[in-house]
């Protein structure tokens, strides 16, 4: 969205050279649909958005047709051919890129990247070569010898590893150009200690899950979700009012860290309920100073770039406002409009009603207005 935090400049490669044989898919895992898209997409997508550049993918012997297939539409991209070992294809990878200052690297079989963790490796790197992101172990563990307990491990001390991994572009290159191709690793952050780096844990995100099997690709989403959202705010002199995406002329307008447009909060709130993905103060929390006076439009379209994110198309919306004051019957094909071109759908889709509350309670006494919303997203 328009209004993500300023990353620091950074290059990626995404690691897409595998045969993913596991997963069941009648191709390689990396361009098998996931979630209305093919694997690899979900990922580039989300580094181009974040600003990565270059960006280099590793591609199979004779995939750059698949890899072209499922990007179509994308720019900003660089392919090179990977070898017959990870280590190979990133070392391969990253002679592309040539010079960057930092770089993340990511496995594209990790599809769901939260811009979150984008942003907490990069700055784990203004006093590290290099960072992943990693969870907690849950489980108890258990060594095993000959198919018995041997012993265990502690898992307080243990940690799961995920991609995107980042790196200083200098230590990692030096790091994979000492690499004896004849060794083996699991990841990039074991090549840069294995040089000498020091790698920092980040806070990773459950969301970064690895589709490894069949089964990873058999979660079925519901073909119809629903979200309810709704907002209120006071109204106060001296103040726009903003309501339903346009400016109204009023005595009085609506006090919020944002423009306070509640019509679209409640949108928003509806939106992120149907996909599950929280709302919209976990999204633009009224402590950040950049939504300061920022425009409701952008919340509503960062909430219906997350539907689609999720695999689904916004449905339809029903919006009703509540308040005394201004009439709303003016102005509802304007706000329909305006509704509509951000969500990117048809203005039949969009439904603004009307209503007050005889005069109870804060609307009903002229204090503020409130909005409540009802939005369906239909898997695409």
């Amino acid at each position: 969205m328009d209004d993500a935090p300023t990353l620091p400049s950074f290059a990626a490669i995404v690691v897409a050279a595998g045969k993913g044989l596991r997963a069941g898919q009648p191709l390689p895992k990396q361009f098998a649909m996931w979630r209305g898209k093919p694997v690899l997409r979900h990922s580039v997508e989300t580094l181009l958005d974040a600003g990565a550049r270059p960006l280099v993918i590793a591609v199979p012997p004779d995939g750059e047709q698949a890899v072209l297939d499922a990007l179509a539409g994308l720019e900003g991209f660089a392919l090179v051919t990977g070898g017959t070992t990870r280590q190979q294809s990133v070392k391969k990878a990253l002679a592309a890129v040539e010079s960057a200052e930092r770089i993340l690297i990511h496995d594209a079989a990790r599809p769901d990247l939260p811009l979150p963790v984008i942003e907490r490796l990069l700055a784990a790197l203004e006093h590290h070569s290099g960072a992943i992101p990693v969870l907690p172990v849950i489980d108890s563990l258990s060594v095993e010898n000959d198919g018995v307990m041997s012993g265990t491990a502690p898992r307080e001390q243990l940690r799961r590893v995920q991609t995107p991994q980042a790196f200083r572009f200098d230590a990692i290159f030096r790091a994979h150009q000492a690499w004896k191709d004849e060794d083996s690793a699991g990841d990039d952050a074991q090549v840069l200690r294995a040089n000498g780096g020091i790698v920092a844990h980040v806070q990773g995100d459950e969301r970064l899950a690895k589709l490894t099997f069949a089964e990873d690709f058999m979660v079925q989403q519901p073909s119809i979700r629903i979200g309810m959202g709704f907002d209120v705010h006071r109204l106060v002199e001296g103040e726009e009012l903003w309501l339903g995406g346009i400016r109204l002329d009023h005595s009085k307008g609506l006090s919020g860290h944002s423009d306070a447009d509640v019509a679209l909060h409640a949108i928003v709130d509806a939106l992120l309920g149907a996909v599950a993905n929280g709302d919209i103060g976990s999204h633009f929390p009224p402590s950040d100073p950049r939504w300061k006076g920022a425009s409701s439009d952008r919340f509503l379209e960062h909430a219906a770039r997350l539907v689609r994110e999720a695999g689904y198309g916004v449905g339809n919306v029903d919006l009703t406002i509540i308040c005394e004051a201004p009439k709303i019957g003016p102005h509802r094909d304007a706000m329909r409009t305006r509704i509509a071109d951000l969500l990117g759908v048809d203005i039949a889709l969009v439904s603004v009603k009307a209503t007050t509350t005889e005069r109870l309670g804060l609307t009903g006494r002229g204090e503020g207005i409130a909005a409540q919303a009802i939005a369906t997203v239909i898997k695409e």
